[in-house]
């Protein structure tokens, strides 16, 4: 069932956001407002630390510096019920990058990336959840 409802915005705010649909080729108003909405409640709902998501964790690391290899994947085998998979890319002679896709509940997730990130050899590690409850 669709509901519809007035919104009454600033003539600045209207235009950019005209721009905004045109930018990222929404059919229209309703619909860019509608993928807007469900952004700001996933982004609410993954900060719930007992809900499930989904989720990637890049990791970027020099995999010259001594056993940084090793204590990832140590790390990852701690997290087994987490991953789905993951991906190893090759950069340049030095650094890669490892894309680990994860389920499970928000604070799980957040404590496998926090451990990544202390790892010595990673210079960077992020961490994107979502949840599909507001599609």
């Amino acid at each position: 069932m669709v509901k519809r409802f007035g919104v009454s915005m600033d003539v600045d705010l209207l235009n950019r956001f005209d721009l905004f649909i045109k930018k990222y080729g929404y059919k229209n108003r309703s619909e860019a407002l509608r993928e807007i909405i469900r952004e700001r409640l996933i982004d609410e709902t993954v900060k719930n630390e007992d809900d499930v998501s989904f989720g990637t964790i890049v990791i970027v690391y020099d995999h010259e510096i001594d056993e940084v290899n090793d204590k990832l994947v140590d790390l990852q085998h701690e997290y087994t019920g987490l991953i789905i998979f993951s991906t190893h890319i090759h950069v340049d002679r030095r650094n890669c990058i490892e894309n680990i896709v994860v389920k499970g509940k928000n604070r799980d997730i957040s404590s496998l990336a926090q451990r990544l990130r202390t790892v010595e050899g990673v210079s960077s590690v992020k961490l994107l959840l979502t949840n599909y409850t507001y599609m």
